[in-house]
């Protein structure tokens, strides 16, 4: 009896060990980008869930003072990697409409602004409620990154970079 016992906490240990090892190294673990499309001030179109290059998504709101000091940084980043990626900027849908044009108006930042009227975006992405929220979406349509809080800029460039060597 103590024998199969041993045999089957070894069996579970083996079993959970090759699980977290296929989730921290052969799987992103973050899932798929939902299946939203986002129109660019120009007219074009983005494919969340099968961009053409990494994209990141950011929710953000005008009453945020963490959405607002990260933009500078998101900017530089921007201009630093070029096209390698986009950034889609989600104003929340509680924002309003005139205060978040006003905001974008005084702001020309490098960035593909969309306004969650309906808050449509933040649902397809698991009712987002807190901002800063930010997702970085690889070309395969997998979510690599995802933080609540101010982006961890070093990181998510170099992983841009990654995601991006062609460019």
């Amino acid at each position: 009896m103590k024998n199969l016992s041993s045999k089957l906490f070894g069996g579970l240990v083996v079993v959970l060990l090759g699980s977290l090892l296929y989730f921290t190294v052969f799987s992103d673990g973050l899932g798929k980008a939902p299946a939203v499309t986002i129109t660019a001030p120009d007219g074009s179109t983005i494919n969340l869930e099968k961009p053409l290059k990494p994209i990141l998504v950011n929710f953000w709101a005008t009453s945020c003072p963490g959405c607002i000091s990260e933009m500078p940084d998101m900017a530089k980043m921007k201009q630093t990697l070029g096209d390698r990626f986009e950034i889609v900027a989600v104003s929340m849908n509680y924002d309003p409409k005139e205060q978040v044009e006003k905001f974008i108006a005084a702001n020309p930042y490098p960035f593909i602004f969309t306004m969650d009227t309906d808050g449509a975006i933040a649902k397809a992405f698991g009712d987002i409620l807190l901002t800063p929220t930010s997702f970085l979406i690889a070309p395969n349509g997998n979510i690599v990154y995802q933080k609540v809080g101010i982006i961890d800029f070093e990181p998510v460039t170099e992983r841009i970079k990654q995601l991006s060597p062609q460019l």
